[in-house]
């Protein structure tokens, strides 16, 4: 039996929430949104830098991904962006805020835990910006669901639509206070004289309407691709589901992983498993983006396609489950290790975007998901729900006919 767009009823739902809670919050947030890109385009214009704070393994994840989004942009002829992540693994965020922040950073908060690192933050002059009320950010965003995993998927969408367009106000670079002289139009023998000559520009406002027309716009990409995803895949999803459960039940375990921006999707896998928040037990899973020494390691010696096999060979076994992530589907370092695993008995189900890629042309992995896309941040955005319907799924008793 299938429900709303094509899928099962289970993931039918998903898609509905989903749907609903996107709509509010941007619908809500977009104009607020565009003015905040405003505020941070002005303060990396004056060589501020972004700061990602985390204490969590979820909000870690998120901290990481905004890192790696803004300093190794995607987006054809986007420039990369000064950004880092302050995580749990470095020590407590306020201590690691105070070495760390300076007056004209911007700095975002994930999670709990890191009230006193925006704190620290503020008083340094910092931009500061969180995802829920309470936090004495500067700029709070509250996502209008209770379900902890929407929830993250709207912040996500949130993040990389600053990292998107905060783009646009570097091409009006006469809107941006208090910024460094980098004239960018020709003005002349006498630039040197007034460097902001050609940079004069007063029409904010209408350059705030078009960036918010486009958060809306990305918002509503975003609600279609999560269900055509989860659309099309609820059948995989409730079969990768099934044999993940039964794996986890019988002893095995999850291996995940993925590039760039994908890798920090794994980290966000294993922590949800690890630390489940929808109820079941921990379940045993290994994040293969992980250790730093293993990956330069397997890298310097060998290459970079084979820094997840490599790890395959070593924990990969007979009853274990592989998740890849991949937003072309044609990584060779995924599909090195989508080859070792069914080599090695490993079951595996792939998270792929444009049309599968390799991944589903050579049918590389037990179950494939595609989302239908060729924009990275909405393909990661829609695997992120794919990914967290898949955790809620293994835990959701099966139905009865």
């Amino acid at each position: 039996m299938r429900g709303a767009a094509g899928s099962v009823p289970a993931v039918a739902d998903q898609i509905r929430e989903r749907t609903e809670a996107n709509e509010r919050f941007f619908s809500l947030e977009a104009e607020r949104i565009a003015r905040l890109c405003h505020r941070m385009a002005e303060r990396f214009a004056r060589d501020g830098r972004l700061v990602a704070v985390a204490a969590t393994p979820v909000a870690r994840s998120d901290a990481r991904h905004v890192a790696v989004e803004f300093v190794h942009p995607v987006i054809v002829g986007k420039r990369a962006l000064p950004a880092l992540g302050l995580a749990g693994e470095g020590g407590d965020p306020e201590a690691q805020a105070r070495v760390v922040c300076e007056p004209e950073d911007i700095a975002l908060g994930f999670g709990e835990g890191v009230t006193g690192a925006l704190a620290v933050a503020r008083e340094r002059g910092c931009l500061t910006v969180a995802f829920a009320k309470g936090s004495g950010a500067e700029w709070e965003f509250e996502p209008p669901t209770a379900d902890p995993f929407v929830a993250q998927e709207l912040v996500e969408t949130l993040y990389h639509v600053l990292w998107e367009l905060v783009h646009v106000f570097f091409d009006h670079r006469g809107l941006l206070e208090g910024r460094h002289a980098r004239p960018v139009h020709d003005t002349g023998a006498s630039s040197f004289l007034y460097p902001f000559l050609g940079e004069q520009e007063h029409d904010l406002e209408a350059i705030v309407a078009d960036v918010r027309r486009s958060v809306l716009m990305k918002a509503e990409e975003v609600a279609a691709l999560r269900a055509q995803t989860l659309g099309e895949g609820g059948e995989v999803l409730l079969a990768a589901a099934r044999e993940l459960r039964a794996a986890l039940d019988g002893g095995g375990q999850l291996l995940a992983l993925g590039n760039g921006g994908s890798a920090t999707d794994a980290m966000d896998l294993v922590a949800d498993l690890r630390a489940p928040w929808g109820g079941g037990p921990p379940r045993r899973a290994l994040d293969l983006t992980e250790d730093p020494a293993i990956l330069t390691a397997i890298a310097n010696d060998i290459g970079t396609d084979a820094i997840f096999a490599r790890q395959v060979i070593a924990y990969g076994r007979a009853g274990d489950v592989l998740v890849a992530l991949s937003t072309s589907g044609n990584s060779p370092s995924v599909l090195e290790a989508l080859r070792e695993a069914r080599r090695r008995g490993v079951r595996t189900i792939a998270l792929v975007g444009y049309d599968g890629g390799r991944v589903a042309a050579e049918e590389l992995a037990d179950h494939v998901i595609v989302t239908r896309s060729e924009h990275i941040p909405r393909i990661q955005e829609a695997q992120a729900s794919a990914y967290h319907v898949l955790r809620e799924l293994v835990e959701r008793p099966e139905p009865r006919e």
